[in-house]
């Protein structure tokens, strides 16, 4: 099982109103849970760990992810409100206002972190709910439990509103990235884990000197590179398609490459410390794929498998 840990959170959708004026409609979202999703619907065994609300709001969290086929036994549940992002689109890309304070998911803590089962080989991690403490601190708790026998994919995915303590961020980040075996930030959240003149390749060798074994980077249209443990690089160039709108996109692309690496039986400590360049472009080239198709469609929409046939 590839184990999602972070946040699921509600968008709140602006829709005109039947009297003319603009209301807003929930719809499932969140960094972490588009990937566990996307996953799901692939065909990989996956599952959510997250701090789940009881209210109305968790319970249609808990029913979407069963609904791609997300195993939701690892979530942990309370009373707490579920966190909500009121979003705002402009030219098919967002802007967010959230209402965290008190959430099931953020307020979860070490204390309240199962036992990962034998069945859980490889976990992911990412978005906001690397910031936003004390979950924060659980992840990482987590993280460093399991991070030896696991394989470890992180996407920081680097939102500067929610980090209020800078140094303190940085310094757990920096933990979570060397304990990590796959690395992908985007070209300006490289900039931000690494400011400074440096080349793109030379930020991302930085990067992968901390530890992990592979770092991908993407660059919006331009598309995506990825640093071998060797030190090869392999690229590819962006799916072209008409994009509706980009929410979900970089969680989508996630999916794609835990899934083809999952795929190729490629998804093991040892394995990604010796992937193959052609191997490498295969999977980047697949998350370019299903990440298209999202960004094709209004919301955060990952294909189902059936639909990349």
């Amino acid at each position: 099982m590839i184990l999602c840990a972070g946040e699921a959170l509600i968008d709140m959708i602006p829709t005109p109103t039947v009297s003319g004026g603009e209301g807003f409609v929930p719809h499932n979202g969140g960094a972490v849970f588009n990937t566990a999703i996307a996953l799901g619907r692939l065909g990989q065994t996956a599952g959510m760990l997250t701090g789940l609300s009881s209210d109305l709001f968790g319970q249609q969290l808990d029913q979407g992810l069963r609904d791609s086929q997300v195993d939701t036994q690892l979530c942990i549940r309370s009373d707490r409100p579920t966190t909500l992002a009121f979003v705002k689109l402009v030219d098919g890309h967002a802007s967010y206002v959230f209402y965290d304070e008190n959430s099931a998911g953020r307020m979860l803590t070490e204390a309240d972190l199962p036992p990962l089962p034998d069945s859980v080989n490889a976990l992911y991690f990412g978005g906001i709910s690397l910031a936003c403490e004390p979950g924060a601190d659980a992840y990482a708790a987590l993280l460093a439990r399991n991070h030896t026998n696991r394989a470890v994919m992180i996407d920081p995915n680097i939102r500067p509103g929610f980090i209020r303590d800078a140094a303190r961020y940085r310094a757990r980040l920096g933990t979570m990235l060397a304990q990590s075996d796959i690395v992908k930030v985007s070209d300006e959240d490289l900039d931000w884990i690494i400011p400074g003149a440096q080349t793109l390749p030379q930020k991302a060798q930085a990067l992968q000197a901390s530890g992990p074994a592979v770092v991908i980077v993407t660059r919006g249209a331009q598309g995506a590179s990825a640093w071998l443990a060797d030190g090869t690089e392999v690229s590819i160039a962006a799916e072209r398609v008409t994009v509706i709108d980009t929410v979900g996109a970089g969680d989508t692309f996630n999916a794609g490459i835990l899934a083809k690496l999952s795929e190729l039986g490629l998804l093991e400590k040892p394995q990604l410390r010796r992937l193959a360049p052609d191997d490498m472009r295969r999977v980047l080239a697949f998350g370019a794929k299903v990440a298209a198709v999202t960004v094709s469609r209004a919301g955060a929409n990952p294909p189902w498998a059936a639909e990349l046939a």
